[in-house]
């Protein structure tokens, strides 16, 4: 029962809720009937419990931010000297937090797996790059002689092919030039015993026709043979270096390939690129945490010196400098507040109504049916203690 003596105290002299809060319903209520009497009974203590505990919870939030307010004023009470010296600390303040948002917003920010991976590896990274662009000129070299020796191994291999058929037509020739001997001689002997002819000039002319061409052939055969044979050993050398040539570029392959896989890249440009970007980063990251460190030392100075005056939460205003320092962000602040704490009115306001007609509903019911008095105020003390 105390405790509704002091519900009905604290929402004493509350004028009547709205229509739409008034117990429609109590009127078809049989209150001769237990069950119906208990659910009615518990229906008004569940809504003034309700009540209370909103109210309990706005207070506090409104005591807070009546606090802030009050803040404001004494914050705008302050002697000249003293306001000068908290906006000098609360400019210092506001600068710093700005160039932390600043970085924090930064779009084009190394990422930080790549930033601690860099780091991580930051000893060598420089020799990294040097060995991949070595790897990546000498693999150009490599390229380049293997395209070279491939055009002149090419090239050899046309000259063979030709000095294969000039081979092929001597022989040829040398063998046409067999039947075409032979058949001069068989004529010169037809015309010396058939028909008694002098020919002696003609074998003389064929032999001698037979010895120049045998010998310009043969010369010409010996020639092309020994160039054929000096074409199929550039060849073999061509082919020797070839292979030396594809050791070099598979080793330097891999050596890129695992550098690469090392150090996370496609290359030494790209690496070259993210290791600037490191070193960028590595200078903001650095000046950031000074500007953090000065940040918490301002904001400590801050909140000691408002905390010399009559200053319910020193921290609000440490994280809102721009208020110190700009007269039309402290009306916004102050608007703001002001419009908080006549809705936190409007709803407490609200919540006593409720608990006040709450309270009435029971007093209605304990002087309407007094033989149920000390059921409804038994129910009320079982609330107060749950």
């Amino acid at each position: 029962m105390g405790f509704w003596m002091r519900l009905f105290r604290r929402a004493g002299g509350e004028e009547s809720l709205d229509p739409e809060w008034e117990n429609a319903d109590a009127e078809n209520v049989d209150f001769s009937d237990g069950e119906q009497r208990r659910q009615y009974v518990e229906d008004c203590l569940e809504r003034a419990a309700e009540a209370a505990r909103e109210i309990g919870l706005l207070s506090g939030e409104y005591t807070l931010v009546t606090s802030y307010l009050t803040d404001i004023e004494e914050i705008e009470a302050l002697p000249e000297e003293e306001r000068e010296a908290l906006n000098v600390m609360a400019g210092r303040v506001a600068a710093l937090d700005h160039e932390r948002k600043r970085y924090h917003d930064k779009k084009d920010r190394m990422p930080d797996s790549d930033y601690y991976r860099l780091r991580r590896q930051e000893a060598d990274v420089q020799e990294g790059i040097e060995k991949l662009k070595e790897c990546e000129r000498y693999g150009e070299l490599i390229r380049q002689d293997m395209k070279r020796l491939d055009r002149e191994r090419s090239a050899y291999g046309y000259r063979r092919a030709e000095l294969t058929g000039m081979l092929n037509n001597l022989r040829g020739m040398a063998a046409i030039f067999l039947t075409a001997l032979s058949a001069c001689v068989i004529m010169l002997l037809v015309l010396q015993f058939l028909f008694h002819m002098e020919v002696w000039l003609g074998y003389g002319i064929s032999g001698l026709a037979a010895v120049t061409a045998i010998v310009v052939l043969l010369i010409k055969y010996t020639d092309a043979e020994r160039e054929k044979r000096r074409v199929e050993r550039a060849v073999n050398r061509l082919i020797l270096l070839q292979n030396k040539v594809k050791i070099r570029y598979v080793n330097n392959k891999n050596l890129q390939e695992y550098l690469c896989m090392k150090y996370n890249t496609d290359g030494a440009g790209q690496l070259e690129k993210l290791w600037n970007q490191y070193l960028q980063e590595k200078e903001e990251r650095k000046e950031y945490a000074e500007a953090e460190a000065k940040l918490d030392y301002y904001r400590n100075q801050l909140q000691a010196r408002m905390s010399n005056y009559h200053i319910a939460d020193p921290d609000r205003w440490v994280n809102r400098p721009e208020a110190l320092l700009d007269k039309r962000e402290m009306v916004e602040v102050r608007h703001e507040l002001v419009l908080r704490r006549q809705a936190l009115r409007k709803q407490i306001d609200y919540n006593n109504e409720l608990a006040g007609q709450s309270r009435k509903e029971i007093m209605d019911l304990v002087k309407r049916f007094p033989e149920y008095a000390a059921e409804i105020l038994a129910m009320a003390d079982r609330y107060e203690d749950a």
